[in-house]
């Protein structure tokens, strides 16, 4: 079956052997609910017009028809915990754990009929190396079941999923489980380069005498302790930490500070009333060694106004910049993980579809203005399979500043801006904001940076579901000045 840029395949249909033993174990399927509104006859935007006349280039090269499709099938995701400024209940290893466990013992086969397990992690702990290995073989998996880490900052676990289908597509897998996570709160407490080598000379010391002499050279500032997550959310290229990326681009763009804090203030009220109306059932109940558990986001504000929100001031450009703690992403523990199975595995062990990964597209921006990568990754899917912004029935663009996202609104509606970078002859358009991020994002739920891109997929797939849309788009920006899109569609019928 070949994967082409017009009409889907149809979901394989898969027939239970007379007198096979139906599985007792409980499947979660996603929730259904209103019909997608009819659309209006509105003018389509040029990303649509244009893709036929805007025919060189990477945008519009074509993927290759003779692939075969990937399915995926489910998925689950931890709660995201918020860092509160020490190490969470969680290692990192042991919140894929929470994910994938509930997971795999609802899926009809065993964890060793797996054919790999592929995990986004940006920052795993000194006893993880290779996390995904320990995640696997935990899970019972087996020996024979290979494992592999990927990391792409912010996008790791979009990256794991997009590695899976390439693996599934080219006929390498028939099986995979990827996905995400991260414990941004165990993130390390590093010594400094000068402690280092004042170590070097103690335990190199040789009697009471030389140990004497390093010590009288032990001074107040080796003590100094190095942040590893200040570090690893800074630019070491541009010098420009996240925050100052995002103050950037909101100033090129005219983003207002009011306009961030409306944004942000959305986010938690969209999130409040998804968990008020169970809308968040990918959501697997965690259980720590203490007898607590935790089964919600825990960084929703429900008292969020805009007046509490302007008495915050800006963390990354003091005292005249606009983002704040409360316009941005939380940092966040969690885990999103998903079963991706190619159209003979989805026949032979009679599983779900809850949809299939039609497009990915990975774009370098500058880095010091990485917040528009959505852009950039997002506009040659749409080019490629010649749709506009209104044929999308449902976006997840990952909030990692309110600022950022409505930046990236704005550089698609910028005339100039689609001309110079996409050289398209008018703007793509104006991205609705009722089909974005509908159930919240990560100013309001958080963004554990190795975990997000599989959460958005995962989510977007469930939105689609329960809105009975056909098709969606998951984007985030990626520090180092990328960004990552992943086209997914539901199949009707």
């Amino acid at each position: 079956m070949a994967e082409t840029n017009g009409e889907p395949p149809a979901a394989p249909s898969s027939k239970k052997a007379a007198g096979k033993k139906k599985t007792t174990r409980k499947r979660k399927t996603a929730a259904t609910g209103k019909k997608t509104a009819a659309k209006t006859g509105t003018k389509k935007s040029a990303a649509k017009k244009t893709a036929s006349k805007n025919s060189t280039g990477p945008s519009n090269t074509p993927r290759a028809s003779a692939r075969r499709p990937v399915f995926i099938v489910d998925g689950s995701r931890t709660p995201f915990l918020k860092a509160r400024g020490k190490p969470g209940p969680f290692a990192a290893a042991d919140l894929a754990l929470g994910a994938a466990r509930p997971l795999l013992a609802r899926q009809p086969f065993e964890p060793d009929a797996l054919d790999q397990v592929i995990l986004g992690c940006v920052m795993p702990g000194p006893d993880e190396a290779n996390i995904a290995r320990i995640v696997a073989l935990r899970l019972g998996c087996g020996d024979r079941v290979p494992a592999w880490t990927v990391q792409r900052n912010c996008a790791s676990g979009m990256q794991a999923l997009d590695s899976a289908w390439h693996d599934i597509a080219d006929g390498r897998s028939e099986l995979v489980l990827a996905g995400g996570v991260e414990a941004m709160s165990h993130a390390p407490v590093l010594l400094s380069q000068a402690m280092v080598a004042w170590l070097g000379q103690w335990y190199g010391a040789r009697g009471a005498w030389a140990r004497l002499r390093a010590l009288a050279r032990l001074r107040p500032h080796h003590l100094k302790p190095v942040i590893g997550l200040l570090r690893g959310l800074t630019d070491p290229v541009v010098g420009l930490s996240m925050g100052q990326t995002a103050e950037k681009i909101a100033h090129r763009f005219g983003i207002t500070r009011e306009a961030m804090d409306s944004f942000a203030m959305r986010s938690h009220q969209r999130l409040a009333e998804a968990l008020d109306n169970g809308r968040l059932d990918e959501i697997e109940t965690l259980y720590d060694t203490r007898g607590h558990y935790y089964e919600a986001d825990d960084g929703l504000r429900r008292d969020t106004d805009m007046a509490r929100l302007a008495r915050l001031k800006p963390v990354f450009d003091k005292p005249f910049g606009q983002v704040t703690a409360g316009n941005s992403a939380q940092v966040t523990d969690g885990a999103a993980m998903l079963v991706l199975a190619s159209e003979s595995a989805v026949q032979r062990y009679d599983l779900p579809v809850i949809g299939r990964i039609v497009d990915s597209q990975w774009a370098g921006v500058d880095p010091a203005q990485m917040g528009l990568g959505p852009v950039h990754a997002s506009t040659p899917l749409l080019t490629r399979g010649q749709y506009a912004l209104e044929d999308i029935d449902y976006w997840e663009i990952n909030e990692a500043f309110a600022g950022q996202v409505l930046a990236c609104l704005a550089a698609w509606e910028d005339g100039r801006y689609c001309r110079d970078e996409f050289g398209l002859r008018s703007p793509v358009g104006t991205l609705d904001q009722d089909r974005l991020n509908v159930d919240g994002g990560a100013v309001s739920l958080g963004h554990p940076v190795g975990a997000s891109g599989a959460r958005i997929v995962l989510h977007l797939l469930h939105v689609l579901a329960r809105e009975q849309a056909r098709r969606g788009i998951a984007t985030l920006c990626i520090g180092g000045g990328q960004g990552g899109a992943m086209l997914v569609e539901r199949e009707q019928g």
